[in-house]
Formats: C-alpha cells, sequence, structure tokens
C-alpha cells in the first residue's frame, strides 16, 4: 500500500475514532426466514430487490473459514440466494484461484492483495463504480482502481506484530517497558534464552517456514526493510530495491531462529498451528502475528496479552506503531452471468449494512471494516493497535502489497530457510530479495 494511501486510513481511523481490529472446504447455506431483503435493483448497483442468481465465494482468511460459513447460511436463509464459500488453504490462495477460475462455475467473489495482485486479475474484475457497497466506504482511499474503474474495494484494516505473553514476560524479570527498540529486544531474548532450562520456556515461538506459516516472515516480516527504505527515499513504490536495511532483516531473523523453541534446522517442517500451540501452552513468549490471530490465542486471556512493534533497528524506531494496513480486496466477477454479478453485489452490501453482517464481520472475525457501519471491537489485539495511534505512534504501512510476485516470495523463503538450517549462506538471501525484486518486476512488466 503507497504511504499517501496509508495516511489516508490513518486520518480516517484517527478522525472517526473506530476501533483498529493474513491466512478449506465449503458450504452451501440453504432455506428462508424472515429478515428481509438486502437490496437488489439493476445490475451494477447493488440496491433494490433481491437477485435470481447466486453467489460463489473464495475465501482467502482460513481463520475467518467457519464465520463465512455461518454468515453465508444466514444469507440464504433470510433470502433464498444460494451463496457458496470456499477457503483456499493457507498460502494457496492464489493457486486455488487461478484453479478455480478456469471452471465452468467460477467465482463471483474473489479477491486480490493489492496494485500487484489486481494486475494479474483486472480482466477479471467487475467495476464497482456504481455499487451501493462503494458508497458505504467510510473514504475513497480504501477503493482500488484500474485506471478510472474501481476494481476492487478493501474489507478489512489489520495489525500485526510481535504479540506476547505478559506472565512469561514478568516471570523472566521484565515488561513491555523494558522493550523499546531492536536492541532491548534481543538483551530480553539473549536473556530469556541463556535461561531457558531454568524458566522453563523461550524466548520465540517457531518461526515455521511451510506454506502454512511462511508468509509471516517472507511477506510480513519482509514488509519492515521494505517500508523504511521507501521511507528513507520517499517513495511508495519500486521496481528495484536495493536492499539497504537488509542488515536490520538479517538481524531480526537471526533473533527469530536462534532463540526460539526449536533448531533452525527444523523450520521447514514447522507449521503455523505449532507456533499458535506452543504460544498458547506457555512454551514461548513472543509470537509475530497480527490482530486476526486473536482468536486463536485469547484462551491464555486477556491479562496476558501485550503487542509489540516489529523492531529491527531502524533510526526513530521508539517512535514505531504496529504494522497496520490491508491487502484485502473485494473483486466482483465480471464474466460471471449477469444475476450471479447482482446477486453478489447484493450480498456485498448486505454484509456490510445488516445487524448480522456487520456483527459476523465486526465480532465474530473480529475486523475492522471501512465502512460506516463498523462496530467497537470486542478483540484486544485491535484494541491495543488503536492505543498505539492514540498514543502518536507511527504506524508502519503495509508496503509488501508492492512486492513483485508470489515467485518472489517463495524463492525468498526457500532462501531464508535454507540460511536458518545452515544449508545456505546469507548471501543467497540477499541476492533473492534484491536480484529477484528486479527480475520480477521485469519479468511483469514484459508480460511473461
Amino acid at each position: 500500500m503507497r504511504r499517501k494511501k496509508f495516511a489516508g486510513i490513518i486520518a480516517i481511523v484517527l478522525c472517526i475514532a473506530f476501533a483498529l481490529s493474513a491466512c478449506g472446504g465449503g458450504s452451501t447455506g440453504g432455506g428462508t426466514a424472515p429478515g428481509g431483503s438486502p437490496g437488489g435493483g439493476s445490475p451494477g448497483t447493488g440496491g433494490g430487490q433481491a437477485a435470481a442468481g447466486a453467489v460463489y465465494y473464495l475465501n482467502f482468511k482460513p481463520e475467518a473459514d467457519q464465520q463465512w460459513q455461518a454468515l453465508a447460511k444466514v444469507y440464504t436463509q433470510q433470502t433464498g440466494v444460494p451463496v457458496t464459500v470456499i477457503t483456499a488453504a493457507s498460502g494457496q490462495y492464489e493457486t486455488t484461484l487461478k484453479s478455480e477460475m478456469a471452471k465452468s462455475s467460477p467465482p463471483t467473489l474473489f479477491q486480490v492483495n493489492g496494485p500487484v495482485g489486481l494486475a494479474s486479475w483486472k480482466d477479471y474484475c467487475y467495476d464497482l463504480t456504481n455499487s451501493k457497497v462503494l458508497g458505504e466506504l467510510t473514504n475513497d482511499e480504501f477503493a482500488l482502481k484500474n485506471g478510472s474503474e474501481v476494481a476492487g474495494i478493501a474489507y478489512v484494516i489489520e495489525s500485526y506484530g510481535i504479540i506476547y505473553n505478559k506472565a512469561l514476560l514478568s516471570k523472566a524479570g521484565y515488561t513491555q517497558d523494558d522493550i523499546k527498540s531492536f536492541a532491548d529486544l534481543k538483551k530480553v531474548s539473549d536473556d530469556i534464552t541463556a535461561r531457558k532450562a531454568q524458566l522453563g520456556f523461550s524466548a520465540f515461538t517457531s518461526a515455521g517456514m511451510d506454506s502454512s506459516s511462511s508468509w509471516r516472515y517472507t511477506t510480513h516480516l519482509a514488509n519492515l526493510p521494505i517500508y523504511y527504505e521507501y521511507k528513507a527515499d520517499g517513495i511508495g513504490s519500486s521496481p528495484a530495491i536495493k536492499g539497504t536495511y537488509l542488515p536490520n532483516f538479517k538481524n531480526i531473523w537471526d533473533l527469530y531462529i536462534n532463540d526460539a523453541t526449536v533448531s533452525p534446522k527444523l523450520l521447514s517442517t514447522k507449521t503455523a498451528d505449532d507456533a499458535v500451540a506452543e504460544f498458547t501452552t506457555g512454551q514461548g513468549v513472543f509470537y509475530q502475528n497480527g490482530t486476526w490471530a486473536y482468536n486463536d490465542i485469547k484462551a491464555i486471556g486477556d491479562d496476558n496479552l501485550g503487542m509489540l512493534p516489529v523492531y529491527i533497528g531502524a533510526p526513530g524506531e521508539d517512535k514505531q506503531g504496529l504494522c497496520t494496513g490491508t491487502e484485502n480486496y473485494w473483486c466482483v466477477n465480471k464474466n460471471a452471468k449477469p444475476e450471479d454479478i447482482q446477486a453478489t453485489l447484493d450480498f456485498l452490501y448486505w454484509c456490510v449494512t445488516s445487524p448480522e453482517g456487520t456483527k459476523a464481520l465486526c465480532n465474530d472475525m473480529g475486523f475492522t471494516i471501512p465502512f460506516k457501519d463498523n462496530l467497537p471491537t470486542t478483540n484486544l489485539l485491535v484494541k491495543i493497535a488503536n492505543d498505539y495511534l492514540a498514543n502518536g505512534y507511527t504506524p508502519v504501512s503495509w508496503n509488501f502489497t508492492t512486492m513483485p510476485s508470489e515467485t518472489w516470495k517463495s524463492d525468498l523463503g526457500s532462501a531464508m530457510t535454507a540460511y536458518a538450517a545452515g544449508t545456505g549462506g546469507w548471501d543467497a538471501v540477499k541476492t533473492a530479495f534484491v536480484d529477484n525484486w528486479a527480475k520480477e518486476y521485469q519479468l511483469a512488466n514484459s508480460g511473461n
């Protein structure tokens, strides 16, 4: 996300003071019940009478699958319109989307992760300019443009950082006040590691590099050196990354893999579920993830949950907040049947305006939605993110939406995994980060 766009998001967040709130199977709802029509109307408007078509949503977020299935069922009960939700496996969305789009009944609703993702799918995106759901946005900065057309609409604003267990940190003799920089984080982490046997826990949960977890590092952690390079150069994207902050990236990665619950050599097989289990059972103090992970870890109790910025030793990080933004944009498939397009527009409008829809999005899924009917959050991690903003900390924008391709992320992950295992050097990570960035941008622009 470009900083200009991000600034617009933050301005809206502060002005209207909404609380701030990554990644299958599927089912179809059925039946009827009272509750009223979501509104239909002529195709493209999303208002009036309910459409006669059907909705097929390819969901990006496995952690919200059950909630989407339940919401689809409610909608079908109220309107009689069939809604199918299929959820892609973590880290497999792009592959799944390509496969599903090639079928005779492709998704009517899908998502892209920003400008780079849109470049691959722009020919499938219905122009949402005249849709009623677009009119529900709190600011047009949340609309993803393809020239003069609105190709996508952001549906959730999220934050991520280093989640920590307050009780374990206290047992080690520290509080959040002791960690205001990378140097502080390293000091605390190294000390916990030195006393691991005595304390009975490690500093960090495992930085798993299988597909369910690697995005936390090849995308979210890698965002930090990109953010600081863009910030220093006064830009919002680039076809060639210099790698100015790759030494900082190395330092934080070394900390993650060496002060952890498992040997760095085992990370290729460690999953997102492993990290969650390690955190919730008190095996590790620190766990990098975001506001979307709240439901997975809330069992340890809100009193024990805290969240730190991802510190990498960059200038001015003592005033750095959490990484806040979105890579989640709804797109409607313009190649779907007209009645299915209309049904999908109606469904989206109902999701962001009805009591049932907004409750599901804001409370059950824990989202902060950039729509007028956003609800106060019950997600503690969202409240923490909001506190950082309120206290004047500068949020880190989500610049990973400018990463050139999924291939770039995959190659970076392979190099990081080999480095952790001792079968590859850091130079290979730098090559994957810098050289592959330029190569992938060239390939994208050449149309190959």
